[in-house]
């Protein structure tokens, strides 16, 4: 039986490889429609993902404000994350890196569909586009860059054909490159069955097949798709997975950093090694600094997350918040409210009278919720939904009146009876 968090049984990655996360927050993130960061925000940034403990994070560097936030990133010396870079498959984009001190890595942009390769960047050939990116490539690893290959729009790519023999020169150069499977476009499905260039799995089993090492995805959320196939492409053999926090990004964004990262915490074996504890407040921060609209109902960071209105949820989460809250709000840095509303029973009322009655008398009180001044409280709450169309939650400021009403000036009232199943 599975009565405590403790108890809860955890998976196992069938390969049981190492995995890392690298964070696009600062570079993919803030390409969102309407979204500015400031320096200050980035560096901010930088610094919750220090605290969580995310391995590394890309930026660009082709403006000076870029490369002010990754020199004060450097400057402050943390292992983790660790700084990299990002370019396009040209020498001038790489030299801009190699004149940028501190920096090890860098990211190289290599479109690989069709239609990237002819209508947006109007190659005469993929023989022509492999060469290009060869020789980018061999530029960066000549002057001791450490490289990754970002293979754009690998789901519409000539998966076969073009994909793996540009892989294989890739990896011939350097064993260690980390080949990212970019779904720009969110195509890709993370069911085994789909076959090429659909299928996530299909997708990290081919590159594993041919001998690639490091494996990272970087999913697009255009079809709601992102966190299953960022976990898919995990499942079956990446080791890295490309991330934006609360998913930011061009058009629907990415996949969630914060979704990952509890799912492995808590799902996961042998994942402790990151900390949850500040992703609701960097939720709030990233809602206040850079204006990003968090939904309540957002999954780990959402302001209703550990909220409870309904009788038969705020009943069962008073007696065992596992019954409804498949973590606790502490571990992400989040707090439980009990409300009420329109469908909330005698229990929760209950609940809110003592946490009040105390705050308000300084002694803790011990109340039943068939006491007849609960259920008056109740029948008055209803009333406001019944009979005045009420719309909205009742605030802790109207409790505290009801309260004040009926314990601390009314001693005694009347029984009233509720009608059957209200309590819950």
């Amino acid at each position: 039986m599975f009565r405590s968090y403790d108890d809860m049984p955890k998976v196992e990655l069938p390969l049981k490889q190492e995995i890392r996360i690298s964070d696009s927050t600062i570079r993919d993130g803030a390409q969102m429609p309407g979204v500015i960061m400031t320096k200050k925000t980035k560096l901010q940034v930088y610094e919750y993902l220090h605290k969580i403990g995310i391995e590394k994070i890309e930026c660009f560097l082709y403006k000076d404000r870029d490369k002010a936030v990754a020199r004060e990133m450097l400057d402050r010396g943390y292992k983790y994350p660790e700084v990299t870079a990002w370019a396009r498959a040209n020498t001038k984009d790489i030299d801009i890196i190699l004149g940028f001190d501190g920096i090890d890595e860098t990211g190289i942009l290599m479109s690989v569909s069709d239609i990237h390769l002819f209508d947006k960047i109007e190659f005469k050939s993929k023989e022509d586009a492999m060469e290009h990116y060869l020789k980018a490539l061999d530029y960066a690893l000549d002057h001791d860059l450490r490289a990754r290959c970002h293979l754009e729009d690998i789901t519409r790519s000539d998966f076969k054909g073009f994909t793996i023999p540009l892989v294989k020169e890739i990896i011939s150069r350097d064993k260690n490159t980390i080949i990212r499977i970019c779904d720009t476009l969110g195509l890709g499905m993370p069911f085994p069955e789909v076959d090429l260039p659909y299928g996530i799995p299909e997708i990290v089993k081919s590159l594993r097949g041919i001998g690639v090492k490091n494996i990272e995805s970087h999913i697009h959320d255009d079809f709601g798709m992102g966190v299953s196939n960022s976990l898919a492409a995990y499942w079956y053999g990446a080791n890295w997975s490309n991330l934006t926090f609360l998913g930011i990004g061009e058009r629907a964004g990415n996949s969630e950093l914060e979704k990952i990262i509890v799912f492995f915490v808590n799902r996961v074996k042998g994942f402790d090694r990151y900390n949850t504890e500040c992703l609701v407040e960097f939720a709030r921060f990233m809602e206040k600094e850079a204006r990003i609209f968090v939904p309540r109902n957002k999954a780990v960071v959402g302001k209703n997350v550990f909220a409870h209105e309904s009788g038969i949820h705020t009943a069962a989460v008073i007696k065992n918040p596992l019954i409804y809250e498949p973590f606790p709000p502490e571990s992400v840095g989040g707090e439980r409210r009990l409300m009420i509303g329109d469908s909330s029973g005698t229990e929760v009322i209950r609940k809110k009278v003592e946490d009040i009655a105390e705050e308000l008398m300084g002694v803790q009180i011990k109340i039943e919720k068939k006491d007849p001044r609960i259920m008056r409280i109740y029948h008055d709450i209803h009333r406001l939904y019944d009979e005045e169309d009420r719309r909205s939650c009742i605030s802790d400021d109207e409790m505290r009146k009801y309260v004040e009403k009926y314990f601390m000036f009314t001693p005694v009232v009347e029984d009233i009876e509720v009608e059957e199943g209200g309590e819950e």
